[in-house]
């Protein structure tokens, strides 16, 4: 059905999520670097994540999620228009794990891309993929936010390493009735932040080279107090931003699914908008900061646990490398 500017509304039929088996528990990295768990518990609210093991790669987390997405909203993968897979590790950087995706699923006419945000992958996704579907040019289109952010990590950067984890979350979008799905994005960048968060290594900039490897330039490197700061100011701003858009007030909101990075940011964009914590939904204690998979993560662990209901408001909440932010208001099919 098309609403009244003539383009289709367009919703989440069907999510999914992939984690590794693997756990690493906060006891677990006191024995690899210099830290407690009572330190990263109080300052990130993060007791255990999960690693991958060697043989895995981003995409084998992505195929997980993806069929499970497609399961739950009844869709075969030969129905599918569009892949879009939101990641900053891929397998490779050439080919892009979306068609990785496509060839393993078998979803045979789907165009594939990925989509490089950070950790505001997943709902910056959400946006490119709903305007193909609302102008009518696609039908159905599998969104996928995967990371495996160990990769990047390095395991002896007591600042860093406590932070990350590995993950998959998928949701598959299709036209739905008129005032459900998608009510307002709001997308958002600051390039001048970008060295706060960054990779320097293994593009055109710094090519990979021994220098490179020695110096550990392949790691995530993050001025962690600048990050603090912009997410905090940003993630309640974007909320609220975004309610405007689509008419709508906080109070109004059914349940907030923020990027899980750090409890204290989640706490203060709760506070920013209003809500108490049981209008929030949090599971950074188990996962850590998965980047691209969080809110995809968070969305299917919601709605698998009844926490999301035909008709409620929902708010999604992403910042990250870029630096960037993006928010979606949606009314839940």
């Amino acid at each position: 059905m098309k609403n009244n500017n003539g383009l289709r509304s367009v919703g989440i039929i069907g999510t999914g999520s992939e984690v590794p088996p693997r756990v690493v528990t906060n006891a677990d990295l006191e024995k690899m670097v210099d830290t407690n768990d009572e330190w990263i518990r109080t300052r990130t609210g993060i007791s255990e994540r999960r690693i991958a093991d060697p043989d895995m790669a981003t995409s084998d987390l992505a195929v997980g999620a993806a069929r499970k997405a497609l399961a739950a909203a009844g869709v075969k993968p030969e129905e599918l228009d569009l892949i879009i897979v939101a990641t900053v590790t891929p397998d490779t950087l050439f080919p892009s794990a979306s068609c990785v995706v496509q060839d393993r699923i078998g979803a045979r006419k789907a165009a594939a891309f990925d989509l490089s945000a950070g950790c505001s992958g997943f709902v910056y996704a959400l946006s490119t993929a709903s305007q193909f579907i609302a102008a009518g040019t696609y039908d159905k289109v599998l969104v996928i936010g995967a990371e495996m952010l160990s990769r990047i990590t390095d395991w002896e950067d007591r600042s860093t390493c406590v932070l990350f984890g590995d993950a998959a979350g998928a949701v598959v979008l299709a036209p739905v009735e008129d005032g459900k799905g998608f009510l307002s994005f709001e997308l958002g960048a600051e390039g001048g932040g970008g060295k706060h968060l960054i990779l320097p290594a293994g593009g055109s900039r710094l090519p990979a080279s021994a220098r490179t490897v020695a110096d550990k330039q392949h790691f995530i490197k993050m001025a962690g107090n600048e990050v603090f700061k912009f997410a905090v100011r940003i993630m309640g701003e974007a909320a609220v931003e975004v309610l405007e858009k689509a008419g709508l007030k906080s109070q109004e909101v059914d349940l907030f699914i923020p990027h899980q990075a750090n409890i204290r940011i989640i706490e203060a964009a709760a506070k920013r908008l209003g809500l108490g914590m049981d209008r929030v939904f949090v599971n950074v204690q188990k996962y850590g900061n998965t980047s691209a998979a969080s809110i995809g993560l968070a969305l299917d662990e919601a709605v698998r646990e009844g926490r999301v209901q035909s008709g409620d408001l929902l708010v999604l909440m992403g910042f990250g490398a870029g630096l960037t932010w993006a928010a979606a208001a949606l009314r839940w099919v």
